[in-house]
Formats: C-alpha cells, sequence, structure tokens
C-alpha cells in the first residue's frame, strides 16, 4: 500500500513506512518514558522476508534515536495461508523483537481464496458456516500455539468480533459465543485473545484466569502432541458446501455497507452485531467472486441483490454515495480476475486529492 499524499525521490512513499515512521518518531521515547514502549502489529505478512525487513527496519529506528536494540516488540498476525507454514520463520527473523503471534480470521480465509480460488476443491461455504472448530482452521491455530511455545512467544487468539446488543437476548447470546470461543482458546494453550469491544472484556478475561489463574501466560504447555503438515493446512473439502441464498445477499449487503464507512473514513463499523473491518469486505467480496467463477451461482442472481442491497442502502442512508460503491463492487467483486485487495482502489480514486487539472 502505498501513501500517495507524500512523495519520495517523485514517488508516493511506502503507506507502512509513513505510519511507522511518524509514529515511532515522535512517540517511541514517550513510551518508553512512561513505562511502556514502542509496540507494534504487522499485519499481511506472508514471508520470513518481509519479517526480516521489518526487524532491519526496527534496527534502524532503534540505532537513529539512540534507542536500545530489543526495544521494540511487534506481535505478528498470522492471517496468510502463506504466513501459516512459514510461522517458525518468521518468529526467527524477528526473534530479537518478536512479542508473539496472533491468529487471524476472516483475512486467513480471504488470503485462502485468493490463493486457490481458481481450484474447485476450495469452494468455501457461507462464511458464517466457517467456524475456527473446521478441522484445517484448528489444524492452523494449534500449529500457532505449538510454534510459538516452541520458542518461548507468546501465542494469541483471534478476534471475538460481537457488539453488544439492546435486546437482551441477543446481548446474551453474543456473550455466549463469545464465552465459547475465549474457553476454546483457552484450553487450546492460548496466552491471551482480543476482543471487537471493551464490554467483552470481562468474559474474555474470566476464561482466561479460569485457565491461567494467577500466571501471566502458558508457555509451559508446548503442545507436542500437536502434529500438523502442510496438507492440513489446507484440507477445506470437510468445510466445502455450496453458499446460500441467505449468505450471498449477507455478502453484497455487509461488503456494500462496509464499502459506504469506508469512503466515509471509518475503518470499522459495527453491522449486524458484529464489529466489522476491512477484513469482513475482503472475504465477503471474495467469495461473492469465488462462487460467481465456479458458477456456485447466478451472474443474474448477484446483480439482482446487489441492486436489492444498494437501493436498502440508500434509503437508510440518503449521503450514501452509491454509484461509487456500487463501482467499486464490480470492480473488486464481479471482475474477472481478483484484485488483491479492494483499498488500492478505492483509495486512489476516493481518498487521494489531487490537485486541480490532474486527473
Amino acid at each position: 500500500l502505498t501513501e500517495e499524499h507524500l512523495e519520495f525521490g517523485g514517488r508516493p512513499a511506502p503507506a507502512p513506512l509513513v505510519d511507522f515512521g511518524l509514529y515511532f518518531f515522535h512517540c517511541a521515547q514517550r513510551q518508553i518514558d512512561a513505562g511502556r514502549g514502542p509496540y507494534f502489529y504487522l499485519p499481511k505478512l506472508e514471508s520470513r522476508d518481509e519479517a526480516r525487513l521489518w526487524n532491519d527496519i526496527f534496527v534502524f529506528a532503534q540505532d537513529l534515536l539512540g534507542i536500545p536494540r530489543g526495544t521494540v516488540r511487534a506481535t505478528v498476525l498470522i492471517e496468510t495461508i502463506t504466513a501459516a507454514v512459514a510461522m517458525e520463520e518468521i518468529l526467527y527473523e524477528l526473534r530479537e523483537h518478536s512479542a508473539g503471534l496472533n491468529a487471524g480470521r476472516w483475512d486467513y480465509l480471504f488470503s485462502l481464496i485468493k490463493t486457490f480460488g481458481h481450484r474447485t476443491d476450495f469452494l468455501l461455504p457461507d462464511r458464517a458456516k466457517v467456524t475456527m472448530t473446521a478441522p484445517f482452521m484448528r489444524a492452523y491455530t494449534e500449529l500457532l500455539v505449538r510454534t510459538c511455545h516452541k520458542r518461548g512467544a507468546h501465542a494469541i487468539g483471534g478476534m471475538a468480533a460481537h457488539v453488544p446488543s439492546k435486546d437482551a437476548d441477543a446481548h446474551q447470546a453474543a456473550l455466549a459465543k463469545v464465552r465459547l470461543d475465549k474457553e476454546r482458546e483457552a484450553e487450546d494453550g492460548f496466552d491471551g485473545s482480543w476482543v471487537a469491544h471493551p464490554a467483552l472484556v470481562p468474559v474474555c478475561r474470566e476464561v482466561f484466569d479460569g485457565v491461567l489463574g494467577t500466571r501471566p501466560h502458558q508457555l509451559e504447555r508446548t503442545r507436542n502432541d500437536v502434529e500438523v503438515t502442510a496438507a492440513q493446512l489446507v484440507s477445506v473439502r470437510r468445510a466445502s458446501a455450496p453458499p446460500t441464498p441467505e449468505g450471498i445477499r449477507t455478502n453484497i449487503a455487509v461488503a456494500l455497507r462496509y464499502f459506504d464507512a469506508w469512503l466515509r473514513g471509518q475503518g470499522a463499523v459495527a453491522l449486524y452485531g458484529l464489529m466489522e473491518d476491512a477484513a469482513t469486505a475482503e472475504i465477503a467480496r471474495v467469495q461473492i467472486w469465488q462462487w460467481l467463477r465456479h458458477r456456485a451461482v447466478d451472474r443474474s442472481t448477484v446483480l439482482e441483490l446487489l441492486e436489492d442491497e444498494l437501493a436498502a442502502l440508500g434509503a437508510e442512508y440518503p449521503w450514501a454515495a452509491v454509484d461509487d460503491i456500487r463501482g467499486l463492487f464490480e470492480r473488486t467483486a464481479l471482475a474477472k480476475e481478483l484484485p488483491d485487495f479492494f483499498t488500492p482502489d478505492a483509495y486512489t480514486r476516493h481518498l487521494v486529492h489531487r490537485s486541480e487539472g490532474q486527473s
């Protein structure tokens, strides 16, 4: 991703370096002085080479500002299938600065489809039906715990995306789902986890405290019982199924509503009881693309649902840029070739402010 509002040598600057550099320059020493430190998440990594690059960046930045090496701590989100088969190498490259690894979910499935979406044996069902208990997802998370604990690094569980509801029954149902998810993670050996809303922190903390007690982690659980092969990481057959009409409509509705929020500057938005971010829109659009490619759904059905959901969006939010949202969906979900991400297209078309006369 590029930061086209800033140029270096006449070229747009690499966006992650801009974000890292500005934050590190202004805040690293402040965080250290406050008894904390410059801590980072590294998303979307796909190889040990990228991890090595970030380690070099950390070393360079610390040396430049006179901060001791190893002060930076970074957690890598394992949210691509290519990173899943290189977890140990990624930890090794960042060994001086690693805080551990974190399990993703929607981005991980998004990566699977991007990598293998052209193959019929990777046709995934409705995203709501691909849970963390699916065999290939279990293989991925258990391998993450084993890999981290083998090297003394923390294993962090995935995001519980539920948000509180004003409806008492819906709220209790959401809490029950979060509790079940966190119980599985804590019992599997994870050292901590994520929630999408502060109201869910007590549930998550209670579950992990019940397993950890007064311990800060459970690194001693090396999970030597876990044996995972590369084939198991991509064995989706037991989860494979055709989409349902409800799943198709939901993917279209969520993608459109997230695109609307994103174009208005919101990176995260609550939709249908879940806190959604770019990963949600990515898995939603690539599933539509995959289902169309393998003729699991008719194009006419998708187009009809697209118009229905655009009309519903426009009625709910009269200010929504419906034509821009439609165009973004068509280019990123309905094209013959699947774009790697929706963000570069949307960013360059709608968020980069050019001077008058530039196209």
